[in-house]
C-alpha cells in the first residue's frame, strides 16, 4: 500500500510561481515511476511530468522550460516546480506512483487545486 498526499496548491496570479509537494508513505519500493497529473473542468487527466526509478524524466511539451519535477534524496516527498504559471495551468494537480509492474496498481493523492488568474 501507498499513501500520497499533496500540497502547496493555492491561487496565484499569471507569471508567479508555486512548489506542491507530495508526501509519500508506505512501499514506494513497488513505483517505476512518480508523476504528477492534472485535469482541469471538463477535460480529461493528463500527464504533466514524470521520473522513474532510473531518474529519467519526461515533461509535457505545454509545461516543459517551466516546471519541474524533483524529490528529495529519500525519495519521499516528489516536488513540483512551477513557474511561469499561466491561466491554462489551472488544474487540480494529482501525485501518482506507478505500480502497475509490481502490484498492478496506480496509486494516486487527493489532489491540490491550483488556479492561475490572469
Amino acid at each position: 500500500q501507498v499513501q500520497l498526499a499533496e500540497s502547496g496548491g493555492g491561487l496565484v496570479q499569471a507569471g508567479d510561481s508555486l512548489r506542491l509537494a507530495c508526501a509519500t508513505s508506505g512501499d514506494t519500493l513497488c513505483a517505476s515511476a512518480m508523476g504528477w497529473y492534472r485535469q482541469a473542468p471538463g477535460t480529461e487527466r493528463e500527464l504533466v511530468a514524470r521520473i522513474t526509478d532510473r531518474d529519467s524524466i519526461y515533461y509535457a511539451d505545454s509545461v516543459r522550460g517551466r516546471f519541474t519535477i524533483s524529490r528529495d534524496n529519500t525519495r519521499n516527498t516528489l516536488f513540483l516546480q512551477m513557474n511561469s504559471l499561466k491561466p491554462e495551468d489551472t488544474a487540480v494537480y494529482y501525485c501518482n506512483a506507478d505500480c502497475l509492474s509490481l502490484e498492478g496498481i496506480d496509486y494516486w493523492g487527493q489532489g491540490t487545486q491550483v488556479t492561475v488568474s490572469s
